[in-house]
């Protein structure tokens, strides 16, 4: 995870990271003129959060960066499509072997940039639903000022003039603008854990999948490398025939086929809870069983490249078949 358990605590290492060491920052990160994001970005971040009901401000803050994610992702969906195309037109060159299994990986990264476009449009669900929190936000902020306001002027004359008959008439105006802002904050309380839960669920269902067909692309595009012929040869020896271009072919078409009938009922990733909601209060408990996820299989044991390979180079088309295996979780 990015933080141990919070966001307020330092962060942890993985058990990758554990076995195998991450590699040293890229050199993108490092030699920017004006920061880590661009001016436009920065601009509309903190316009968003300078201006409106003080209560929206954080939020109108939030949703504004939101938007400008959506915009990196769009732009990496565009830039990798084009990569794809310069990946193929590289490859054209290339011996048999290379210029095939390159020709059928700009394929899979072309269909990585077009699942980033649709998963654009599924988080904007999720910034959408965001959205109307902070316009509820704002339309409780002029109760809170009004309330505010006559405690003030209440407050001022009692000061001034405590046998002021406006008194009266004020503390009338108060206990009516303080049932309007009962409504009104209940009305806030209410509707903000409706959205913000309707909101995340947008935005992990648009992950999951986005995730776990990644996987999938990921692990045929692994299949497509052991195609690859990869055997030191001497000078002068010549390189073996490549004789893979049906295995390659019907490689995509097992991927195309995967994408197309992957639902969340076929889900490979399961969450496996330690905690249970307790029927008393007192929230979640601990139990010793996962919640969820029992009898999940064993991806270690999926993710094989001798059953791989195998299973993309035998003899005549090769019957259509269900998800690849997912990375391990």
């Amino acid at each position: 995870m990015h933080r141990t358990y919070s966001m307020r605590n330092s962060r942890a290492p993985t058990a990758q990271q554990m076995v195998t060491p991450p590699p040293p920052p890229s050199s993108t990160k490092t030699g920017r003129f004006f920061g880590k994001g661009s001016l436009a970005h920065t601009f509309r971040r903190t316009t968003a959060g300078s201006f409106g009901p003080d209560l929206a401000r954080k939020l109108a803050q939030l949703v504004k960066m939101e938007k400008n994610v959506m915009r990196s992702i769009e732009l990496v969906s565009r830039e990798r499509r084009e990569v794809a195309k310069q990946l193929s037109l590289w490859g054209e060159e290339c011996d048999d072997d290379v210029s095939d299994i390159t020709d059928k990986l700009g394929v899979l990264v072309y269909e990585v940039g077009e699942l980033e476009d649709q998963f654009i449009d599924r988080y904007d669900q999720y910034r959408v639903t965001m959205k109307s929190i902070r316009n509820i936000e704002a339309s409780v902020q002029p109760s809170r000022d009004r309330k505010q306001k006559i405690t003030d002027q209440i407050a001022q004359l009692k000061y001034k003039d405590p046998n002021s008959p406006k008194i009266v008439v004020l503390e009338q105006e108060l206990v009516r603008a303080e049932a309007e802002s009962l409504v009104a904050e209940a009305q806030l309380s209410n509707i903000t854990r409706e959205k913000l839960k309707a909101a995340f669920a947008y935005q992990f269902d648009a992950l999951r999948e986005h995730s776990e067909k990644l996987a999938m692309i990921a692990n045929y595009g692994l299949s497509l490398l052991d195609l690859i012929d990869d055997q030191a040869v001497t000078p002068g020896e010549t390189r073996p025939a490549y004789d893979g271009y049906e295995a390659s072919k019907q490689i995509i078409i097992d991927c195309e086929n995967a994408l197309a009938n992957w639902t969340f009922e076929n889900a490979a990733v399961k969450p496996s809870l330690s905690i249970r909601q307790g029927q008393r209060e007192g929230g979640f408990e601990l139990e010793d069983e996962p919640l969820r996820g029992e009898g999940m299989e064993d991806w270690g044991e999926q993710d094989k490249l001798g059953e791989r390979a195998e299973a993309t180079t035998s003899e005549g088309p090769a019957e259509e078949k269900g998800p690849a295996p997912v990375m391990a979780a």
